[in-house]
């Protein structure tokens, strides 16, 4: 297949929020430019994003994965869905041993949640709990546990001897290495212990930035108590949180043919690579422009969506158009950063697409709001709506995969 990259490119203005927090509750912040930036980690947008192929329904849920340290008591419970006349413990016992087959990782009990539980059954307050958990997040498509079940409830009567046959054992690393879902063929797994069953991610999303300098403000807050007499007076609770305001520069390229390769040959029977391909990158398209990470958004309700978005279909490179704000934007009076930053970036991308790009190959559609966005307007294709941008976005993609390498 040709080599084809999506680049995603948003301007998105927040207003105070503190939307992913460092280790001190303030708002994540980076220097760029020489100046200190608002930022928010590719980590929340692609954990956001997850969220809303979910909760916007853009993907069945057997085209999702699930990521979790719980994967055996996961696997138990699909274990048991498949055949009830498995025990919950006899389904833990198996679904244990064949992760450990399948992946190479080895399962333990939670080693402080077993202290913790240790010392209440010192105190017959309740049992210790052995429940067997991975050591870090392990990430298995539906179709991966579904076929993981399938096996274990074949080799249910002797679950290590079963595993010990070569041909057993191949079949489960099979399982677990094909049928991935949309998400970890975007965002790919690693597993240090097997490095054979990592999938390298078709998705890179940058960290967003600030197109200009930014400082974290603290708000200092009170909180009555509600059944406080009139003759008491004060707080019932005092306290403080860090926030910030920024016009935010977000850029996330997903390579198509490696996203081809991670799904193979399609997530449902009977349909052509092109499908389930063009579903993913639709799916992506639309949840990484609306989705928005939750860090203190009932606090300060921070529901925005991005300005403009730019998407570019290229076969050279990904391209981020970051630099354009490496001088950082200085709003003038009464006129907001967001005028300024679609200026610098309808002026930079022909510069570099005629200095870096391939004109000929490359499209471009720009979804934009308002007249602060209207120089980015010549910038490519319009398209007037999420829908609209989407489709004319997964027909490209189609039409390129189908041409001769």
């Amino acid at each position: 297949m040709n080599r084809i990259f999506l680049d995603v490119h948003a301007l998105q203005t927040v207003p105070p929020s503190n939307l992913n927090r460092d280790d001190t509750g303030a708002p994540k912040s980076a220097v760029y430019g020489g100046v200190p930036r608002a930022r928010v980690s590719s980590q929340a947008w692609k954990r956001a994003t997850r969220g809303y192929f979910k909760d916007a329904q853009l993907l069945d849920p057997a085209e999702l994965g699930v990521r979790t340290k719980k994967v055996a008591e996961l696997l138990a419970n699909r274990i048991i869905e498949l055949d009830t006349s498995i025990a919950e413990a006899d389904a833990l016992h198996l679904a244990a041993a064949v992760i450990e087959t399948a992946t190479g990782m080895k399962l333990a009990a939670s080693e402080r949640k077993t202290r913790g539980a240790k010392a209440k059954a010192a105190a017959g307050e309740e049992p210790a709990d052995e429940t067997p958990r991975s050591k870090y997040l392990m990430f298995l498509s539906a179709r991966q546990l579904n076929g993981l079940a399938a096996l274990a409830i074949d080799g249910a009567a002797d679950i290590t001897a079963y595993l010990k046959d070569k041909d057993n054992k191949a079949r489960a690393k099979q399982i677990a290495d094909t049928g991935h879902s949309v998400d970890i063929a975007l965002f790919g797994r690693m597993v240090a212990d097997s490095t054979d069953f990592n999938v390298d991610a078709a998705c890179q999303v940058a960290h967003a930035i600030s197109v200009h300098r930014v400082e974290n403000e603290t708000d200092y807050f009170t909180a009555v108590d509600d059944e406080n007499t009139e003759a008491e007076s004060g707080a019932g609770m005092i306290g403080t949180v860090d926030f910030n305001s920024a016009t935010l520069y977000r850029y996330a390229s997903v390579s198509i043919h490696q996203l081809a390769a991670n799904l193979g040959e399609g997530l449902r029977e009977d349909e052509p690579v092109t499908t389930p391909v063009r579903r993913a990158v639709e799916a992506f398209v639309h949840a990484f422009i609306a989705s928005l990470p939750t860090g203190k958004i009932n606090t300060f309700g921070n529901h925005t969506l991005p300005d403009a978005v730019v998407v570019t279909l290229r076969t050279t490179r990904p391209i981020s158009f970051v630099a354009a704000f490496e001088e950082p934007v200085i709003a003038e009076v009464g006129s907001g950063h967001l005028r300024e930053a679609s200026a610098r970036l309808a002026a930079y991308i022909p510069e570099i697409e005629r200095a870096y790009g391939d004109e000929e190959s490359t499209r471009t559609w720009v979804l934009r709001l308002g007249s602060a966005t209207d120089k980015l307007a010549e910038v490519g294709e319009k398209a007037s709506t999420m829908s609209a941008l989407v489709e004319a976005v997964g027909t490209a993609v189609a039409e390129r995969m189908e041409k001769p390498a």
